[in-house]
């Protein structure tokens, strides 16, 4: 892909909503895979009451909405400013508590894990029922929507076509805790009947260590329930 078809992909326009100003792709198709759309709010004319605490709203206690979930409440159950970068928010925004909780998990992926998945690991991998694996330095794409696999050949996966992940773990004694030592993508290629098996096995990196590719492995893993959670919405 060119430079100038790939900037133009990666283009993006400043929007403002009645939720606030949001950096978006100028495409929307070309969109990051674990981003959320926007909830429509509940009507104001069906909303006279918190839908936490049920409390009456009047000229005193006025409704607001959660940016999140699009839900009425009132401003003690509604009054926390969270980052909510699955929507492209610039600012922090109103959220009801429920839904700040579950923004500030997110935040750990976007804040640690994330960078994990950008900076990329050395794994073993096998395309489909090859018996020969290949070492490869496996990394997200700074735009989030591509796994991009390097070694002697070069490979690309569409996030968003990955229908399927399956963590491999090693066994641990009891009461320990399961290390990723691997695991099983399923995805499709656009064109292609069926879907496609991908196998990463935790390779050793230039000091000899497998810890970036089972940290990468584990971030994967939290990648892929976000990436469900997108497509559920």
């Amino acid at each position: 892909m060119s430079s100038g078809v790939a900037a133009h992909r990666d283009a993006k326009k400043l929007v403002r909503s009645p939720s606030g100003l949001r950096m978006v792709p100028e495409q929307r198709a070309f969109g990051s895979p674990f981003g959320l759309e926007e909830p429509q709010w509940v009507p104001d004319k069906e909303c006279s009451r918190c839908m936490q605490c049920d409390a009456k709203f009047d000229f005193i206690t006025r409704k607001h909405h959660c940016r999140r979930c699009g839900k009425c409440f009132c401003d003690r159950c509604c009054s926390q400013k969270v980052p909510l970068r699955r929507m492209c928010f610039v600012d922090p925004v109103r959220q009801c508590a429920e839904c700040a909780l579950v923004s500030h998990r997110e935040a750990e992926f976007y804040d640690k894990q994330l960078k994990v998945l950008l900076s990329g690991a050395t794994f073993l991998v096998t395309f489909g029922n090859s018996e020969k694996p290949e070492t490869m330095a496996c990394r997200l794409s700074s735009n989030q929507r591509c796994l991009l696999l390097d070694g002697t050949s070069h490979h690309e996966i569409e996030v968003a076509h990955i229908s399927a992940v399956q963590m491999l773990t090693d066994g641990a004694a009891p009461g320990g805790t399961a290390r990723a030592t691997g695991m099983f993508l399923q995805y499709t290629v656009p064109g292609l009947g069926g879907a496609t098996q991908l196998k990463l096995m935790a390779g050793e990196d230039a000091n000899a260590s497998r810890r970036p590719a089972a940290a990468w492995l584990a971030a994967m893993h939290k990648a892929a329930k976000l990436l469900y959670e997108s497509r559920d919405q």
